[in-house]
């Protein structure tokens, strides 16, 4: 998850320059004048390869009215939007009675908030802190945002280790099997969701692009916990114009991201088209398994069902190891099947296998068909091991990997799916070389040395050519 870090405080404290410094912009005016800033402000920083968000907001007085009251509505929001607040004041002016409100405002919120004391510069921090410690922040930094100190040590602070953020990512945020639904607009996925369901839980309405976000819906089924995720249809991109339809776009893209599992919809009456194409794209692309559904199979003649079955075969023929189901989402009928689908492709994600079995499955493949010869010499594979999941990644190590067709990578791929029974996951593979130990050897010798080598090289060729041609007399 990308961490969400609001800045609040009084007019003219400083927040646009810190805005400007965690973000490397100058994206937000800054200028001695208060109340600059009248709408809350977003922009991306980066802090030892950690993301984050931040909002620069305009500045309270706990007094507003007017525009000024809007401006501080957009301020809370900002506070409601966010992981984490700073609360910004100014060391030089010291504590006022608007802090005093904003304060008491940021207790109500139950938001984590920080004090950053700013405009440190030229005097001793604690002493400019010493006003603010009544306020009864439990965590205080001291910076001076328009000389960029003390934000780097602040940052290492506020955000999360890479070990927390590997805990977060294991205490998933929905329960169970995450199930993506993704198709066209009007394919029928809100249809199939309250079907798989059982209940009405997302509006299904006869006209293209009535989900404009993605809904997650965490339910049971069978003791066993889920998260269906519904979605907005993607369109062609010549017909997307809508800046809201544009938001829905990057919903889906989000939410193939969350899936463990992504179910892609598909008009039976309208045939494969391209855009499906794109989408199944998007999800292999994301390393996701994939299942897939093509719906309104109900009422079609078995001509128009054969055609469709033909076509599907036909352009899907990369995609064999996922499963493809004909269903009618309205009526129920192939529903249920695709249940037992999504559970073999979580159990093929989320697989784990130990080192020796791996290795094993390697050399057996090596046995069957080795690897080519590059330059004279045999591509050596040594041994495998198991470098990840969702979807799983192999990681194969040896010699002169990098040389190693596609073809034979396809063919370790079939052959370690085949045997670990993976079904409708991606695997991944990753080829990696030992280093040379001679590869970085320096030869030391002064360009003299050089030539007198080469000398005697050429001395010593000469002296055994006259040997040979005594030996011959």
């Amino acid at each position: 998850m990308t961490p969400v870090i609001a800045l609040v405080g009084r007019p003219n404290v400083g927040k646009s320059t810190l805005f400007n410094q965690m973000t490397r912009s100058r994206d937000a005016l800054v200028a001695d004048f208060p109340g600059l800033t009248r709408d809350r402000k977003y922009g991306e920083g980066t802090y030892e390869d950690q993301r984050f968000i931040v909002i620069d907001t305009g500045g309270l007085t706990g007094t507003e009215e007017g525009l000024d009251l809007e401006m501080a509505r957009q301020s809370m929001q900002a506070v409601d939007e966010a992981d984490i607040v700073l609360f910004l004041v100014d060391g030089r002016a010291g504590l006022t009675a608007g802090d005093e409100i904003i304060a008491d405002h940021l207790r109500r919120s139950g938001k984590p908030a920080h004090l950053v004391v700013n405009k440190t510069d030229g005097q001793d921090p604690d002493v400019a802190a010493a006003d603010f410690y009544s306020l009864g922040f439990s965590s205080t930094f001291m910076v001076a945002a328009s000389h960029n100190r003390g934000i780097r040590s602040m940052l290492e602070l506020l955000l999360p280790s890479e070990e927390e953020r590997e805990a977060a990512d294991r205490a998933d945020r929905y329960p169970g099997i995450r199930i993506g639904i993704v198709g066209r607009p009007n394919v029928g996925k809100s249809t199939l969701v309250n079907r798989m369901l059982g209940e009405d839980r997302v509006i299904v309405y006869d006209m293209p692009g009535t989900t404009r976000d993605s809904v997650y819906i965490p339910y049971e089924r069978h003791e066993k916990q889920y998260t269906l995720i519904d979605t907005a249809g993607i369109r062609r991109r010549k017909n997307v114009n809508e800046a809201v339809e544009k938001f829905s776009i990057i919903k889906t893209l989000k939410a193939i991201d969350d899936a463990h599992v992504v179910i892609l919809v598909i008009d039976a009456r309208e045939g494969l088209v391209d855009q499906d194409l794109h989408l199944i794209g998007f999800v292999l692309d994301a390393g996701r398994s994939l299942v897939i559904a093509v719906n309104k199979w109900d009422g079609m003649d078995p001509e128009a069902r054969a055609k469709v079955k033909e076509q599907v075969k036909r352009r899907l023929d990369f995609l064999d190891y996922a499963d493809k189901h004909y269903i009618s989402a309205l009526h129920g009928s192939g529903v249920g099947v695709l249940y037992e689908s999504v559970e073999a492709c979580y159990e093929s994600a989320m697989a784990k296998w130990q080192t020796n079995r791996l290795t094993a499955i390697l050399e057996d493949a090596i046995a069957q068909h080795q690897p080519p010869m590059v330059r004279g010499r045999r591509i050596k594979l040594r041994y495998a091991h198991q470098g990840g999941s969702n979807p799983p990644v192999i990681v194969v190590h040896g010699n002169q990997t990098d040389a190693l067709p596609g073809s034979y990578k396809r063919y370790l791929e079939n052959t370690f799916r085949k045997v670990l029974n993976v079904t409708g996951s991606p695997i991944r593979f990753e080829f990696r070389s030992a280093e040379n130990p001679f590869a970085f050897k320096v030869d030391r010798k002064t360009p003299r040395q050089k030539v007198k080598q080469d000398n005697d090289l050429k001395a010593g060729r000469q002296v055994k050519k006259t040997r040979q041609k005594s030996t011959k007399r």
